[in-house]
C-alpha cells in the first residue's frame, strides 16, 4: 500500500499541471469604454475589432462597447485622427465594468501643398484630350465580390493564378500557401457588417495588416499577381481591397484542388 502512494501522488500533480496549462477560456461578452488619452473624454464611433473571433463593433455616444471575446485575446482599436492601439483581453477585464482604455491623439506635421490645377479652355474636345487617362484594366466592386477588366485586354487572374499553380517559384503560390490561417479569415471578415463598415472609410491597409497578418508589401503582391493595376491598388479602399484579395483566392483554391 506503501508502495502507491508515490504513484498517487505523481498522478495527483500531473492531472494539477495539466489543468493549469489548459489555455481553453471561455467566451463571453466583453464591456469597456473609450477614452481621450489628453482629456479623459469618451470617444463615439472608435471601430473595435477582435483580431482573434474576426468580430468587430463601434463604440457609443458614451464611448462604450460590448463584443465578445475572451482572455488573451487581441482587440484592434482604430479613430481617426488617433493612434491605432492593441489590448490584450485579461481576466480583471471581465470582473469590472469600469474598465477604460485610452487612445492617443496623433500629431502631424503639415507641409506645404501647391495646388497646380488642370489647364482647361473651355472647349470641351481639346479639355478632354488633355486630361489623364486612367489605365486601369481591372476594377473590383465590393459586394459583388466580382472583377472586370476594361481598356486592353491584359492576362486575367485565372490565368495569372494558374500560373502561379504551375510554376511552384510564381509569388502568388508562395504567397497564398504560407498563409493559409490568415487567408482562411476572409470570409468572415466579409460576413461582418461592422468590420466591411470600417474597411470602406479606410485606405492605409493598416486595419488589414492587422486582420490578415500580412505585410503592406505581401498585399500588393497578391494583388499585381492578380492582375490588378496599380491605380486600383493604390486608390482602392480596404474593404474594395478585401474583396480582391479573396475573389483571386477562392480562384486560387479551386485551380489548386486541381
Amino acid at each position: 500500500m506503501n508502495r502507491l502512494l508515490p504513484f498517487v501522488f505523481l498522478l495527483c500533480v500531473v492531472i494539477g499541471v495539466s489543468q493549469e496549462n489548459d489555455t481553453t477560456q471561455p467566451i463571453e461578452e466583453l464591456q469597456a469604454t473609450v477614452i481621450n488619452a489628453q482629456t479623459n473624454f469618451p470617444l463615439e464611433s472608435v471601430h473595435i475589432i477582435n483580431l482573434n473571433r474576426i468580430k468587430g463593433t463601434i463604440t457609443d455616444q458614451d464611448g462604450k462597447f460590448t463584443i465578445t471575446a475572451a482572455v488573451n485575446d487581441t482587440l484592434y482599436l482604430t479613430y481617426l485622427g488617433f493612434k491605432p492601439q492593441k489590448v490584450r483581453v485579461t481576466n480583471d477585464m471581465f470582473k469590472f465594468d469600469d474598465t477604460k482604455i485610452a487612445l492617443t491623439e496623433l500629431a502631424y506635421a503639415l507641409e506645404e501643398v501647391v495646388v497646380r490645377p488642370y489647364q482647361l479652355t473651355g472647349y470641351l474636345d481639346i479639355d478632354v484630350k488633355n486630361l489623364p487617362i486612367n489605365t486601369s484594366y481591372q476594377y473590383s466592386i465590393s459586394g459583388l465580390n466580382k472583377s472586370y477588366e476594361a481598356g486592353n485586354k491584359n492576362p486575367s487572374s485565372v490565368t495569372k493564378v494558374l500560373g502561379a499553380i504551375l510554376n511552384p517559384a510564381d509569388m502568388l503560390r508562395n504567397l497564398f500557401g504560407k498563409r493559409p490561417a490568415q487567408l482562411r479569415k476572409l470570409r468572415q471578415m466579409k460576413e461582418d457588417e461592422d468590420i466591411r463598415d470600417l474597411l470602406a472609410s479606410k485606405f492605409d491597409r493598416e486595419t488589414l495588416i492587422q486582420l490578415l497578418q500580412l505585410e503592406k508589401m505581401d498585399i500588393e503582391d497578391i494583388l499585381t499577381n492578380c492582375s490588378y493595376s496599380k491605380s486600383f491598388i493604390k486608390t482602392a479602399n480596404d474593404l474594395q481591397i478585401l474583396d480582391a484579395i479573396s475573389s483571386c483566392y477562392e480562384e486560387y483554391k479551386v485551380l489548386n484542388r486541381r
